[in-house]
């Protein structure tokens, strides 16, 4: 059996009950704890969920959280919060952010004292802005998956509505404005050199161009964890093609160009949309479905317990994502998981994942023509079920190759070439 390390996680995103970022958190620390001993950092908002998830899976029960206080500062999930992370104040959560990292940062320098540590790892939040303190330790450390640093192509930005191009257009020129003259970020890489996890491939290009760092692969999210054996599920003949569509209700996932994709469909097509999620921009897309004529098809539900939305997303026929600005995005792997092909456009780290085995990815040129290639790979699988039975059959195929103990044994791999070579330097 290999050595196991002692090892420090900063996850502020780490929640058993939640989805998105949180998910992501302990999925990678719950996998990461078969291999090594962890001891991780996370929100105290976060507590609850994690010690009644600890009492119920054994998987988690070894793992030591430590949950850094809170302060009034920090943000945790209340309606004032909330209010803030869906308005133009949002960079506040930045603000609060990196405050939490001082005081993790101020934690862990006392814990590794203490008793120390063989390696650091800066886990989530996953944006490359936000390196934390722990490459200040005296100790090897590893960084990733990072994202963040990929720009939303200016071409798309008047798919955004207008106050989503005005955000998305300052994001790009902060985000440009970052990447050049942020220290932090710089020093955490060269302290993890030989350590640095991508999200995506386009993210490993942008490391390499603005860094001048080579980074590993590996997709920050992975497939459903303990889920049920998947097998393709025929549709029956004359059943509508039943379709999901899973994400906040912001500018950036861009419901709309699915919404005219589906306005283009023949009449005689016979269709249904799950819509699920919630947001701000909720209300003026109801208003979109309306005008185009196919509200009476679409069913808003809302934001579900996660079990009703693996249940909803496993009922379909196919998955369809328009993000503009993602990174693996954990919902594809999870409806892949679950036998059902993913239609999505092809950017973001979306085109990492699905292959013609599984899905089909839409060209990204101007609104027009993502409306027409997106109408046009529903009709192909509503008319031709013998090809959507083909991808649902190689959906669970392809989210194995993403599995949470293939990612764990590359990342075991990362740390053991790093404390090898931490090791050799002390040597010589």
């Amino acid at each position: 059996m290999s050595a196991r390390f002692r090892v420090l996680v900063s996850a502020y995103a780490c929640n058993p009950r939640a989805g998105s970022e949180e998910g992501v958190g302990w999925g990678w620390v719950r996998a990461l704890a078969a291999r090594h001993d962890l001891c991780v950092l996370t929100a105290a908002f976060h507590r609850a969920d994690i010690e009644q998830a600890q009492r119920e899976d054994p998987a988690a029960a070894g793992i030591r959280f430590v949950y850094v206080p809170h302060r009034l500062w920090h943000y945790r999930p209340t309606p004032g919060w909330r209010a803030i992370e869906s308005s133009i104040a949002k960079p506040l959560m930045n603000w609060a952010y990196r405050l939490w990292l001082r005081d993790a940062g101020r934690l862990a320098r006392s814990l590794h004292r203490n008793q120390p540590f063989d390696l650091a790892h800066q886990l989530t939040y996953v944006g490359f802005r936000f390196p934390g303190h722990l490459w200040k330790l005296d100790i090897p450390f590893v960084w990733g998956p990072i994202g963040g640093l990929e720009n939303t192509p200016w071409r798309l930005l008047p798919l955004l509505g207008a106050g989503g191009a005005g955000y998305y257009a300052a994001r790009n020129i902060v985000n440009s404005f970052q990447k050049t003259c942020l220290v932090a970020p710089r020093r955490a890489l060269r302290k993890a050199r030989g350590g640095i996890i991508a999200a995506t491939s386009g993210i490993q290009r942008e490391i390499r161009r603005w860094y001048g760092e080579d980074s590993i692969v590996v997709a920050e999210t992975g497939p459903l964890q303990n889920a049920p054996a998947s097998a393709p599920r025929a549709r029956r003949p004359g059943e509508p093609l039943r379709m999901t569509w899973s994400g906040q209700h912001l500018p950036g996932k861009a419901l709309p160009l699915l919404l005219n994709a589906l306005h283009r469909l023949p009449p005689a097509l016979d269709w249904r949309l799950d819509i699920l999620g919630d947001g701000p921009c909720r209300s003026k897309w109801q208003r979109e479905a309306s005008r185009l004529g196919i509200a009476a098809r679409c069913r808003w539900h809302g934001l579900l317990p996660r079990h009703e939305a693996v249940a909803r997303m496993a009922a379909s026929h196919v998955f369809v994502i328009t993000s503009l600005k993602d990174l693996t995005s954990t919902v594809i792997l999870e409806a892949l998981s679950l036998a059902v092909p993913v239609i999505a456009l092809n950017h973001c780290g979306f085109p990492d994942v699905l292959t013609a085995d599984c899905g089909i990815l839409v060209p990204v040129h101007n609104p027009a023509q993502i409306a027409a290639d997106l109408a046009r790979a529903i009709e192909k699988l509503a008319s031709d079920e013998t090809e959507r039975y083909r991808l649902a059959g190689g959906a669970p195929r392809r989210a194995a190759d993403f599995s949470w103990e293939k990612k764990v044994a590359m990342v075991d791999a990362i740390y053991r070439r790093k404390l090898q070579s931490a090791q050799r330097q002390e040597d010589s």
